[in-house]
């Protein structure tokens, strides 16, 4: 009796594993849809690349001055940020 229940455990089991192969046409119809949603959602103004007039709106040394701190934060090391320590109960 335990040998035919272990038969019919391991059939159902083989059945399940092989469901679980099964092709998706219904979702792979539609993959990506979401992300090329999300990516189109994120673009202000998809004509933007045609415009040649020159950005506006930044100085140019402040410009210079922002570019080079910019390049200068790679170069040096993070500093390290001290962390705020609040005693309170059960603090030493």
């Amino acid at each position: 009796m335990a040998i035919g229940c272990k038969r019919i455990a391991c059939a159902a089991l083989s059945g399940m594993l092989l469901y679980g192969c099964d092709t998706t046409p219904r979702f792979n119809e539609h993959f990506g849809t979401a992300v090329r949603a999300n990516v189109a959602a994120q673009v202000l103004d998809p004509t933007a690349s045609a415009n040649t007039n020159p950005a506006a709106g930044m100085e140019g040394k402040a410009a210079v001055i922002a570019q080079e701190r910019y390049e200068n934060s790679f170069k040096e090391p993070e500093k390290p940020i001290r962390a705020l320590v609040v005693g309170g109960v059960g603090s030493k």
